[in-house]
């Protein structure tokens, strides 16, 4: 599952990339990868790991991971081949998510593309431009499934009545994912606004409260989520070593970083969850889609738990967080045994039992 950091030019894209990358990389625990020079997999901050690999002291702790591509500013006009306008939207297009990154600093030494800084018009740029390559996909998708419609096709019939909701709602300014109709069955349109969208406004070291309210409001009308951080303040964090970034942090009064927050945000977007397992030899995050049952589960693990799988034992971290020891847990009769059925939840414990 991949997140995409998208904005205009010169909002700060790569400097957040380049601190998620070397402050939040899963290091020497998980073979941390640049799959190309603008993909990074980075360890999702849980405290809850930290306090299992506490309470059970294993050899290695591994996190759970979320992949970022940091893809080249948009420009108005893209969806018609301005600027890097047909590489820019391939690469969204490949992405499960949007993280688009509005500017919410004043920098004269940083050049706004756009003129003075309006986070409502840096949006509905990004917007349009999605929106437009959106309905020059959908005439083209239009015109292959109108002849087996008009031959009588019944699949190429519902399947038009779908395409005119999606142009009638895009001609008329809202993204497809706002259209109320079923993700599966616009799934393989591939359309750049059908994908779920987390704002990240990019402040200066004080934050204009104007800016980010305007910002917050934006996010809301479209039911998304938003988070605001300071860049310039980020990168710094991130390159200090860990004992002096916490130091540094409680200095500035913060506990949790902007990163941090964007990280969680993102796995939350991507409607993932995390399930433990926990022993002397590691203890480690996995991740699964919410809804997912206790086989699927178990399968991320290794294909065969799925394949012969017959139940898992389980408990909730805060179970373990109470009373320390699996063996309370076992003594209170707090693990249980949940078979195929079983849909798993955020923070589960989970030991697998199956059949070679």
């Amino acid at each position: 599952m991949e997140i995409g950091i998208v904005g205009l030019p010169n909002v700060g894209k790569s400097t957040i990339f380049n601190a998620l990358t070397s402050g939040h990389a899963a290091a020497s625990n998980y073979p941390f990868t640049t799959i190309e020079p603008n993909v990074g997999v980075v360890a999702v901050p849980d405290a809850r790991l930290a306090r299992l690999s506490g309470l059970f002291k294993p050899k290695k702790t591994t996190p759970a991971l979320v992949r970022f591509v940091d893809i080249a500013g948009l420009v108005k006009g893209a969806s018609a081949g301005e600027g890097l306008g047909n590489k820019f939207l391939s690469h969204i297009r490949e992405v499960d998510a949007i993280m688009m990154m509005v500017r919410l600093f004043s920098d004269p030494d940083v050049v706004h593309t756009m003129g003075a800084v309006d986070p409502k018009r840096d949006v509905e740029v990004i917007e349009t431009e999605l929106a437009l390559a959106d309905l020059a996909s959908l005439e083209k998708q239009y015109d292959k499934v109108f002849g087996k419609a008009k031959s009588g096709d019944k699949a190429a019939r519902e399947t038009l009545i779908i395409l005119d909701k999606l142009k009638e709602g895009l001609s008329a300014g809202k993204p497809a994912r706002s259209l109320g109709l079923d993700p599966k069955l616009i799934k393989d349109f591939f359309l750049l606004t059908a994908k779920p969208v987390l704002f990240v406004g990019n402040t200066d070291e004080t934050g204009d409260p104007k800016l980010i309210a305007e910002l917050e409001k934006i996010a809301s009308q479209r039911d998304a989520q938003c988070v605001t951080l300071c860049s310039k303040l980020e990168a710094e964090i991130a390159q200090l070593p860990e004992g002096d970034r916490k130091e540094f942090m409680d200095e500035l009064g913060i506990k949790v970083t902007g990163l941090e927050r964007v990280i969680v945000s993102a796995y939350k977007l991507l409607g993932l969850q995390s399930f433990f397992t926990a022993g002397e030899d590691e203890v480690r995050a996995w991740t699964v889609q919410a809804g997912w049952r206790a086989p699927q589960a178990a399968g991320v693990i290794h294909t065969d738990f799925e394949k012969g799988f017959i139940k898992a034992d389980v408990y909730s971290f805060g179970e373990i967080d109470r009373n320390e020891k699996e063996s309370v847990l076992r003594e209170k009769g707090l693990i249980r045994s949940e078979g195929k059925e079983y849909v798993m939840k955020d923070g589960d414990v989970c030991f697998f039992k199956f059949s070679n």
